[in-house]
């Protein structure tokens, strides 16, 4: 059991930082990556899946046992829409692949680009929820990794001024990248009629262009080439997404922690 769980953190972790990655198609060398990164990801999703089977079946059979608490059942609902929306984005991913599957044509491409990229900011924060409800799950498996046996006073101190920072960082970060209205766009992307996305799959998106969206320079002029893959900066990437996810986390967990603490008094 302790062996499955280490493999779980560590695939977990993997999975976080490459769909942090996939906001901006131009690094680690751009396209390629991209699309060849994604299958991975799609296999380690799976496996994900497959590795906790054994609650999804458990919770499925009690889903109308009246006994089953609000928190189980809602973890199954978030649970059920992180499966649909991640297995849209890896299908529609596949449809409008450039390079692994270069042969493939869809019908409507553009629809499924723009599907494809604003379903993602919508899993991000699904993600960042998804995370913030088994935190304590993961500070253990951290402590275990590390050897932290307990938390000492200063430790939990500067837990707690980091956590600050973080949360202020990810909420400027959301600013800063217009994730509101990109979150907004996931929503409303279903109900945009095919032949508004374009023939190109250039349809403004949230008031971002596709290839904007997805790291690319818009046109600045004549004999401006667009940026190619490769010169962006991981780092950037990294830090930028994975503190938008963080707000999400952090206020998932805070959230989680005042009602169970607001039980326990009741009780």
């Amino acid at each position: 059991m302790k062996k499955i769980n280490d493999v779980k953190f560590l695939l977990d972790v993997v999975m976080a930082v490459l769909f942090v990655l996939f906001f901006n198609k131009n690094v680690l060398g751009g396209l390629a990556f991209h699309e060849i990164a994604g299958l991975f990801f799609a296999a380690a999703y799976i496996t994900h899946v497959l590795l906790n089977l054994d609650w999804v079946k458990r919770v499925t059979v009690k889903m109308f046992d009246r006994g089953l608490s609000w928190r189980v059942r809602g973890s199954y609902a978030l649970n059920l829409l992180l499966l649909l929306s991640m297995t849209f984005i890896i299908v529609s991913g596949i449809l409008v692949s450039r390079i692994v599957f270069p042969n493939i044509h869809v019908g409507n491409e553009g629809w499924f680009k723009m599907t494809h990229i604003s379903v993602s900011f919508l899993v991000l924060a699904l993600v960042g929820v998804h995370v913030g409800l088994h935190w304590q799950w993961v500070l253990n498996m951290c402590k275990k990794m590390t050897c932290v046996k307990k938390s000492r006073s200063w430790l939990r101190y500067a837990a707690q001024g980091l956590t600050v920072i973080v949360l202020l960082f990810g909420v400027y970060q959301i600013n800063q990248t217009s994730f509101v209205t990109r979150l907004k766009s996931s929503v409303s992307a279903f109900s945009v009629h095919t032949n508004q996305a374009g023939p190109e799959g250039r349809k403004a998106v949230g008031g971002k262009e596709i290839g904007e969206m997805r790291g690319e320079r818009p046109a600045g002029g004549e004999g401006q080439p667009r940026r190619r893959g490769g010169n962006v900066s991981v780092a950037n990437v990294l830090l930028t997404y994975s503190g938008i996810m963080a707000v999400f986390v952090i206020a998932t967990h805070y959230l989680r922690k005042a009602s169970f603490s607001r039980k326990t008094k009741e009780g």
